[in-house]
């Protein structure tokens, strides 16, 4: 088999794992061997009230502190050896721009050849059922990504397109509109758009849609 033809093969698996990640409600990230985000699930982004692709270029020492340096240095001689075994490292994070202190165990699992000197890392969180839950936007409210969705969802874009404007896979947006489905207790995106001009998410009289909060902060002209 070809370079090219063993590409298009595996181009379709990529895409089923892709799909498979945004669904997955464990806050999930893919890694390069020093830790950097090459793509992360939105249960992961989530904890920081962002879009995944926000996430992307990230590492994860920025986004977590171990709480044991000695993990990690467990790991990083793991994988200076070629190791492939799964290893948990304690940590904490404030989850979103203004949210509380948050704790739970980070498990980083190397994947791919033994041969390849440097694998990728297939990061899972797991959320300490003691630690206080991620500061959610209430009934009232929602994210700046959710906003966002919702104002390209008023001007008629499809999910695709939306998906395309923020970073997210379809099952991405779906995933927020979803989450806002049951928050604001109604069903399907114009009822959604309508729900968020009625709580003043979205500014009224304005086009293209905007966030509310956006126009608000806008410096005055002089």
């Amino acid at each position: 088999m070809d370079e090219a033809t063993a590409e298009g093969a595996a181009s379709p698996w990529r895409n089923y794992f892709l799909i498979l990640l945004d669904r997955i409600p464990v806050p999930t990230a893919v890694c390069d061997a020093y830790g950097e985000v090459l793509i992360a699930n939105p249960a992961m982004a989530a904890e920081w009230g962002a879009a995944p692709g926000q996430l992307r270029g990230r590492n994860l020492l920025d986004l977590f502190r171990p709480r044991s340096q000695a993990q990690v240095d467990r790991l990083i001689d793991a994988l200076r050896l070629g190791r492939r075994s799964r290893y948990p490292v304690g940590v904490s994070w404030r989850a979103g721009a203004n949210g509380g202190e948050r704790q739970g165990e980070l498990t980083v699992d190397p994947v791919g050849d033994p041969s390849e000197d440097l694998p990728v890392l297939l990061a899972l969180l797991r959320v300490h059922e003691d630690t206080p839950p991620a500061p959610t936007p209430g009934r009232e409210a929602a994210s700046p990504v959710e906003t966002r969705i919702l104002a390209l969802a008023a001007a008629g874009a499809t999910t695709a397109s939306i998906g395309g404007h923020l970073g997210l896979t379809v099952d991405g947006v779906n995933y927020h509109l979803t989450r806002l489905s049951r928050r604001w207790r109604v069903q399907g995106r114009t009822a959604l758009v309508a729900k968020a001009y009625v709580l003043g998410v979205l500014a009224q009289g304005v086009w293209p849609p905007a966030a509310a909060e956006a126009l608000s902060t806008e410096s005055p002209e002089g």
